[in-house]
């Protein structure tokens, strides 16, 4: 069977069933998500005893120098002082954006439960959807909507006191 890049009909030789293929991108966004859980898990591992802002600067610069080598090797390197002003702007905002954010998380991590922190942390999610709408016109289905609002409730069950 084709690997993941493919997005065509297959044809199973055992069984004579039709399955299409998913796009290249559900895959990375699945990893996305199990990296993403093992981040907390790790961090909060990670974070006790340790102050949280200095524990997400250790991050960042891991981050940095894994990201650096990474880019470097796979020969994407490009000068980055050539990119456009309006790119250098709102990677900067979502540079600013995504500090705030992990600040904020290692914070709770550190003060709360990683099952109970990271599905709020989740409301991201719904947050993405109007501010998506807000700001670059995108237009979600009704299906869409009734699954933003479905991670919008279980958000408020998690959250809500037991």
């Amino acid at each position: 069977m084709p690997g993941p890049v493919c997005s065509s009909i297959v044809v199973s030789e055992r069984t004579n069933i039709k399955m299409t293929t998913t796009s290249t991108w559900v895959y990375w966004a699945i990893l996305s998500a199990v990296f993403a859980a093992l981040t907390a898990i790790f961090a909060k591992i990670g974070i006790q005893g340790v102050d949280s802002d200095l524990a997400t600067l250790v991050r960042t610069a891991i981050i940095l120098v894994v990201l650096s080598a990474f880019v470097w090797f796979t020969g994407k390197w490009s000068n980055p002082f050539m990119l456009p002003s309006k790119t250098w702007l709102f990677l900067g905002l979502s540079g600013l954006a995504t500090g705030a954010s992990w600040v904020c998380y290692f914070r709770a991590l550190q003060m709360g439960e990683a099952s109970k922190v990271a599905p709020i942390d989740k409301l991201s999610l719904v947050l993405v959807a109007v501010f998506a709408v807000v700001f670059l016109g995108e237009r979600p289905s009704i299906r869409e909507w009734t699954g933003i609002i479905m991670v919008a409730g279980g958000v408020l069950v998690l959250a809500l006191k037991r």
